[in-house]
């Protein structure tokens, strides 16, 4: 992603304080123009709380937000070019979806000509002027939240807040919307902030992602960074699956370690920062990373006995007892063209893995 685009979002050691309680403690991060940017974490971690912040709903304790070089403590919430589409999409059953779309643009003091032109081609964009006569109740949630995105739409807003919108959605439309939101973002060039606590949404609509918790951020990058590189046991448990253990580092050497997973089995990988020899960590290990082949083990893989074997569908995820020592999880792609052997509980495997398989992290 470029560099040298135009800031719209810096935060600066915001803080938010409830009494004696910190929402959110010193946070700091920039958001870039024509970016879709992910505030990912658990409920109450503070990612909600930081979008009501720039949106102006909740004051800033200490620390400051610029919105395009513009302090926001300057800006009241109606003069900011930011608009929010929130979990509940808030629309006027006694109105039309027109109308619906309008409202806001005639309370802005845009004519009813205006308004009603720049409602029509807001629902074009979220293709559903074929609606636009209909009352909410005569729309499906999957077009419900699309209106109410046209409405946020629709005052051609410079920012755009998304509050887990898509969470009332069922699996399958969810998935759609998220590629038609995506396409949206591309095509409209607004800086898209989108809160969610799912993490599979979030690697596949994100430019990068905050990966917030107890109102602190844990790490800022793109999706295959945080997802490949997580940088501590919060981020590596947190996004997707993964074999999380301690291990012993059992020697340190050209930025190598050598680590004692427990019953005799080792496994080498690259070091982190400031790790040392005798040190406790964490190891993260992916399961789609890891693949098995039928004992004798290979030099450099696990022997190990299989527990249980899951049908999953696109995946088969077959958990093993290592000898005297953890339990792994393995996912192979359901194809003939992948690893999608079949072993059976009770059969003794060799667990393998892929170079930069395993990877140490900072507690």
């Amino acid at each position: 992603m470029p560099q040298d685009r135009e800031i719209a979002i810096d935060v600066r050691d915001a803080v938010k304080r409830y009494g004696t309680f910190a929402a959110l403690k010193r946070i700091s991060l920039t958001i870039r123009d024509n970016e879709f940017f992910t505030l990912l974490g658990p409920s109450g971690c503070g990612k909600t709380t930081l979008l009501r912040m720039i949106a102006g709903f909740e004051d800033v304790t200490e620390g400051a937000i610029y919105l395009y070089g513009e302090a926001l403590d300057t800006l009241p919430p109606y003069k900011r070019p930011v608009n929010t589409v929130f979990q509940n999409y808030a629309l006027f059953p006694h109105m039309n979806v027109l109308e619906n779309v309008g409202f806001g643009l005639e309370m802005l003091g845009k004519s009813k000509a205006e308004a009603r032109a720049r409602a029509g081609e807001a629902l074009e964009m979220v293709q559903l002027s074929q609606f636009a006569s209909r009352k909410p109740s005569q729309l499906s949630g999957g077009q419900q939240q699309r209106v109410a995105l046209a409405r946020a739409l629709a005052p051609r807003p410079r920012v755009l807040l998304l509050d887990e919108p898509l969470s009332a959605l069922d699996l399958k439309l969810r998935k759609s919307m998220q590629v038609e939101l995506k396409h949206l973002q591309r095509e409209t060039g607004i800086t898209f902030i989108f809160v969610t606590h799912d993490q599979e949404e979030a690697l596949t609509m994100s430019d990068r992602i905050a990966v917030m918790s107890e109102g602190e951020l844990q790490q800022l990058g793109e999706a295959r960074e945080i997802y490949e590189r997580p940088r501590n046991v919060f981020v590596a448990d947190f996004i997707g699956d993964t074999n999380l253990m301690e291990v012993t580092v059992d020697k340190v050497s050209g930025g190598r370690a050598q680590c004692h997973l427990g019953g005799g089995h080792s496994l080498t990988c690259d070091a982190v920062d400031g790790v040392e020899a005798g040190a406790r960590v964490h190891m993260s290990l992916r399961p789609e990373r890891l693949f098995l082949s039928a004992q004798p083990a290979e030099p450099g893989s696990l022997p190990g006995t299989v527990r249980e074997t899951i049908y999953i569908g696109t995946d088969i995820a077959t958990i093993v007892d290592l000898e005297d020592g953890p339990q792994f999880t393995v996912r192979s792609s359901n194809s003939t063209r992948g690893n999608a052997r079949v072993f059976e509980p009770g059969q003794n495997v060799a667990v393998n893995m892929e170079t930069g398989a395993a990877r140490l992290l900072a507690d």
